[in-house]
């Protein structure tokens, strides 16, 4: 199947802006000989969840490092609709403005929490930093937001005050969701936001992103190699297979009747599992 842009379908979308969020045009990225993705293209509605599946070094990862500015495609460009104007190419934004629309438009959930996270800087320290970034200056209100966010990520707020590195994993991915979501980005991207974490973890966490996606009217881009993931999270599903984009569609239509071979293993795998 194509990966051209499709329109988005949620029912959550009726309202959906006529013009994408996001839309990245033949993204390519190359390590020397070494193929990171080739010729991605799609669009990202407001509000719109983009779901990328694939096995480990099928491209997804680094797709999304060149979605979010972390990684400079090889070719290709990413337009991203701000509110100011629409930017045609991020990358052709200098390295400051870039990095400022980083921690302000979007933002990014690490896999490992540590990325995401100033260990040696508190739990309020850490939403606070996110919100400074915006260009808040009033002390009192932005501890007032950490303690909204931590409770509204299901970390006790009187732990406010407490380092990351005394927090379990989960609580350390909820903490990096919470720094991410204070300033009210218009794009999320994930980077597998379950993993590595016990199966009872996962659940509540996925509950709470679920949430979370539904409550403020996100768009995001997750990228997984769980396919349950994908199905609770997600709106629409893109494939990944050696840095190319096999197959696209709604992400129960790819799930339920796979068209490629390489989406049908994927299914079978886990249905076997």
């Amino acid at each position: 199947m194509s990966n051209a842009a499709l329109t988005p379908h949620s029912s959550l979308l009726s309202t959906h802006s006529p013009a994408p969020l996001l839309t990245a045009d033949r993204v390519t990225r190359l390590y020397g000989d070494r193929i990171g993705c080739v010729d991605v293209s799609f669009s990202l509605w407001p509000g719109e969840v983009l779901g990328v599946v694939g096995e480990s070094g099928s491209g997804k990862s680094t797709l999304l490092r060149c979605l979010s500015g972390l990684d400079r495609p090889t070719s290709g460009s990413v337009a991203f609709a701000d509110p100011a104007g629409l930017i045609p190419d991020i990358f052709a934004l200098d390295e400051q403005r870039r990095r400022g629309l980083m921690r302000t438009a979007w933002g990014i959930v690490h896999q490992n929490p540590r990325d995401g996270l100033r260990m040696a800087v508190s739990a309020g320290g850490n939403i606070g930093e996110r919100l400074m970034d915006r260009g808040d200056r009033h002390y009192g209100s932005i501890r007032e937001a950490a303690l909204e966010w931590l409770a509204r990520v299901e970390i006790d707020p009187a732990r406010i005050d407490d380092r990351p590195s005394q927090f379990s994993g989960g609580m350390q991915q909820r903490l990096q969701i919470a720094r991410v979501l204070v300033s009210g980005p218009r794009l999320v991207y994930m980077d597998e936001p379950t993993g590595g974490l016990d199966v009872s973890v996962q659940a509540r966490l996925l509950d709470l992103l679920r949430a979370l996606v539904r409550d403020l009217g996100l768009a995001a881009v997750i990228v997984t190699h769980d396919l349950a993931v994908a199905r609770l999270l997600t709106d629409r599903l893109m494939v990944m297979r050696n840095g190319r984009v096999v197959e696209e569609g709604l992400t129960d239509q790819v799930l339920d009747d796979p068209q490629h071979a390489y989406t049908q293993l994927l299914t079978a795998s886990v249905l076997a599992a």
